[in-house]
């Protein structure tokens, strides 16, 4: 099989990943907010790939998502989101990859991981929303704020799960990885 034809797979794998988790598994936190265990697949695929590939199973897989679940509602603030998070937490995975200290270099990961998400949804997710909806800036930001924490939450707890897989891909399918 061709190497293009192999990514493609990989990247629509991760793409029906995010779907399925974000679907099937939802966790209750807050009020109507669940924890997005789609965010996992992103994790892993900015941690495996890098960020391009983390970047766009987080920005389809959160658009493919919208599409089934509530339309256009919610997605460009959180597909936007994404696209700041993979690209953040995808060059840090990258830019740390050489790292021997597995704790040293999720610290990184994670301070990245609060940083991005900060930007993603209190910052950009909240002014696409401001022009959307029309409400100002503080109240889209106030309201943000559950999906900050709760996103955070899962990236940063998806690490061991990001290291385990990234050991199996090298191991087990050294082309694709």
């Amino acid at each position: 099989m061709k190497s293009s034809t192999k990514n493609l797979c990989v990247l629509a794998m991760g793409i029906a990943l995010y779907v399925v988790l974000s679907l099937c598994i939802q966790v209750p936190v807050f009020e109507n907010y669940y924890l997005c265990l789609g965010y996992v697949v992103m994790a892993v695929y900015c941690y495996s790939f890098g960020p391009l590939k983390g970047t766009l199973v987080g920005f389809l897989g959160v658009i493919l998502y919208c599409l089934i679940t509530n339309g256009l509602r919610g997605m460009p603030g959180w597909s936007a989101g994404n696209i700041v998070i993979g690209i953040i937490v995808g060059s840090t995975c990258k830019l740390t990859e050489k790292i021997g200290n597995i704790l040293l270099r999720h610290i990184v990961i994670a301070f990245s991981i609060v940083i991005s998400t900060a930007i993603a949804m209190l910052g950009v997710k909240s002014v696409i929303e401001c022009f959307l909806y029309s409400q100002p800036f503080i109240l889209r930001t106030a309201n943000n704020i559950y999906a900050f924490v709760a996103d955070v939450f899962v990236l940063i707890f998806s690490l061991p799960i990001c290291h385990k897989t990234h050991q199996l891909l090298k191991k087990h399918f050294p082309e694709i990885s």
